[in-house]
């Protein structure tokens, strides 16, 4: 029997020559990553276990951005270890504040060119699953296995079972990558795809930007799934050249695809011509409705995160907004994913274009998305956010609500006083 992609990638770094699902392995690590919040528990634990250098200080990546700027003297003093840390290691890649590489983690990895096709690749944040857009393998672990992972430069895995999604057809006008892993998790709920592999694959890939491919990905462990990937293709090339044209042209990546007598334990075809403006209303990613059948007043909208903060993000919701207004009463909140994204925004009018429509414009942060500042919900109020979590309490008051969407019609919700596609401003 064949291997999936996920399933090559972790037997080449096993030093196997085939893995299975439900197999427990070692395998080595391309890059390790943590932030601000996973971080200084697992210095501790890298501390008491006698650790005295991490096995790569160029493998090693530390960036604070979940409470960053700093809101309050714990979180000043949580990013203070990391930073200390990081300059005792001589870590290469630590993002401190203002930088023009610095921001979200989800976001500056991939656009630093730091993970390449091929790659594995863990991090302590659930969502460290984004880089499989790039034909990597990379999943979220805990603390502590991010501190012996640092000491050790290997981790352990169980090889998973993998779902193969097939997307076919064409996105319909402002149907963007937002909408279609809500629409599967709408599908398959939170817990469809449990420790397995979503391996995308399909003629529909190729009309999915890089940026739509990354927020695909990103959620995949909101329906559980160990990792999200796709295979390369000329999108991947054009984006790696691009982000690492020094690492690209020597070529130093591997390129996995999934034998044609792979296994999988399920297989999902969507049409992505029939994908609708898609939103996930309280209280999970999997409660979702065409965003064309909801009606219902909000009090803000947030536009950013590691799922959506991306350039080409930002750049949709000023096209929406220019000329218009957020309504009265309404407050939005513009968050770029990283000091580049913002900077380009800048140069090109895009930031001017938020404020005089009357948005607040963040630096790079996770911020509200984890309810830890930067527009924390009261009691009663309701938020469309292009975020990727809507638990209870998820943004603030555990009487609050959130509403999972994409930037389209995050923006026009915003200008609406409701929620809104962009279909609703014409």
């Amino acid at each position: 029997m064949g291997m999936t992609m996920t399933q090559k990638i972790l037997a080449s770094h096993a030093g196997l020559q085939s893995v299975r699902s439900g197999e427990l392995i070692e395998a080595k690590l391309d890059l390790v990553l943590g932030n601000d919040v996973t971080t200084p528990p697992a210095i501790k634990v890298f501390n008491d276990m006698g650790a005295k250098e991490v096995f790569d200080k160029d493998k090693v990546c530390l960036v604070p951005d979940h409470f960053t700027p700093n809101k309050d003297i714990k979180s000043a003093e949580l990013t203070k270890c990391m930073r200390c840390f990081a300059r005792e290691q001589e870590i290469s890649h630590y993002y401190e504040l203002g930088q023009k590489e610095m921001g979200i983690e989800h976001v500056i990895l991939p656009d630093n060119g730091m993970v390449f096709p091929g790659d594995l690749v863990i991090g302590a944040d659930s969502h460290t699953c984004t880089y499989g857009a790039l034909g990597a393998f990379s999943t979220g672990v805990g603390s502590t296995d991010l501190a012996c992972a640092m000491a050790s430069g290997s981790t352990w895995f169980k090889v998973p079972e993998a779902i193969k999604v097939v997307l076919t057809g064409k996105p319909s006008e402002y149907v963007t990558g937002k909408d279609i892993i809500l629409y599967l998790i709408g599908m398959i709920g939170v817990d469809g795809a449990l420790y397995k592999s979503l391996e995308f694959t399909g003629d529909g890939i190729h009309c999915l930007s890089m940026d739509q491919r990354l927020t695909v990905c990103n959620m995949a462990i909101e329906c559980g799934g160990k990792n999200g990937i796709f295979p390369i293709d000329e999108v991947t090339l054009e984006y790696m050249e691009k982000t690492a044209p020094d690492r690209f042209v020597k070529g130093a990546y591997t390129a996995f695809y999934p034998d044609e007598d792979a296994e999988y334990s399920d297989i999902i075809t969507i049409d992505l011509s029939k994908v609708p403006l898609t939103v996930a209303l309280p209280h999970l990613p999997s409660n979702t409705k065409p965003a064309s059948e909801v009606d219902l007043p909000i009090d803000q909208v947030v536009i950013g995160s590691c799922t959506n903060g991306r350039y080409e993000d930002i750049k949709t919701a000023a096209e929406i907004f220019k000329g218009r207004h957020v309504k009265e009463g309404i407050r939005c909140i513009v968050i770029p994913g990283s000091q580049r994204v913002y900077r380009r925004a800048l140069d090109e009018g895009l930031l001017a274009i938020f404020d005089d429509a009357g948005c607040v414009i963040s630096t790079p942060t996770c911020g509200p998305c984890l309810g830890g500042h930067m527009g924390i919900l009261a009691a009663g109020e309701r938020c469309v956010s292009t975020t990727n979590r809507n638990f209870v309490g998820r943004m603030g008051h555990v009487e609050s609500e959130v509403i999972l969407a994409g930037v389209p019609v995050a923006a026009a919700s915003a200008i609406m006083g409701k929620v809104a596609t962009p279909f609703d401003l014409k």
